[in-house]
């Protein structure tokens, strides 16, 4: 199944995505949060598809906003792939590396963004992400990790290198967490539909390719990720992680870094494409 919200910013309403319609979920929850992932939201969304139960509304011309509402935790993975290491200078880390983005980062697939102030490092990252369905806490096994897992989305991880890598005070934060840093979406995808260990990222700037990978080359995958992420924070429902990004970015200094007037695309295979402006 697909979710999504739809909507002017800040007044989305959830929604699901069945052949290219859309049938309106607010007889069922208020919002696609937490609380609906975690008591049994989307069977009983199913189930009421199936029922005839709920109303279409018009897709035509709709703004995505974030599929899911504002969540507790964003929470980035560095260097996952190990082509990506090598490009920022690095070995593939033996342990993962986080690093947090603020809750307020996260935008719809489509919104424009605006440059930071002073910036003239912002880098793109496209990324396969990953929402939380329940609690984890102290996971006992990676395998058991697929139980905590709500769906998928793509979600462009963008930094701002100087601010992240050269005054960061030795945290990468200050340059993930600008308004609009981490656009996700257009969909919500259940796990079902999603093979989350073999899915193409791609990335284009104004047309032009940039990244072409896929998430076999993650160094942790999915299942490591969660469990490890779960023995040193409580991941709550609704939380996204952000897997990390493969080869191809500004930081390599093969490609200039965005500016304002640049139009980025990014793609994960079966989660839907984003298209982001860049303003100044």
């Amino acid at each position: 199944m697909k979710f999504a919200r739809v909507g002017p910013r800040g007044a989305e309403i959830p929604v699901l995505v069945h052949d290219q319609r859309l049938f309106s979920l607010q007889s069922l929850t208020a919002d696609i949060d937490g609380a609906f992932l975690a008591t049994g939201g989307p069977a009983k969304a199913a189930a009421a598809l199936a029922a005839g139960e709920l109303t279409e509304v018009p897709a035509d011309g709709v703004r995505y906003g974030a599929p899911i509402a504002r969540p507790s935790a964003v929470i980035g993975i560095g260097q996952n792939y190990a082509a990506h290491a090598a490009e920022s200078g690095s070995l593939p880390p033996e342990q993962p590396i986080i690093f947090l983005k603020t809750p307020n980062t996260v935008s719809g697939p489509n919104d424009p963004v605006t440059i930071p102030h002073g910036s003239t490092k912002t880098d793109w990252e496209v990324e396969l992400g990953v929402v939380i369905g329940k609690t984890a806490s102290y996971l006992d096994s990676k395998e058991a990790a697929r139980e905590y897992i709500a769906g998928y989305v793509t979600v462009n991880d963008l930094s701002e290198r100087d601010f992240q890598l050269n005054i960061s005070g030795g945290q990468w934060s200050k340059g993930k967490s600008f308004a609009g840093f981490c656009p996700a979406g257009p969909y919500l995808v259940t796990p079902d539909e999603v093979d989350a260990g073999n899915l193409r990222l791609r990335s284009w700037i104004n047309g032009e390719p940039r990244q072409d990978s896929t998430t076999a080359g993650m160094v942790f995958d999915v299942d490591t990720l969660i469990h490890d992420l779960s023995q040193y924070l409580v991941l709550e429902p609704g939380d996204l992680v952000c897997t990390g990004t493969p080869e191809g970015v500004g930081l390599s200094g093969r490609f200039p870094y965005l500016k304002a007037g640049d139009v980025l695309e990014i793609e994960v295979e079966g989660l839907g494409r984003q298209r982001q402006d860049f303003l100044s």
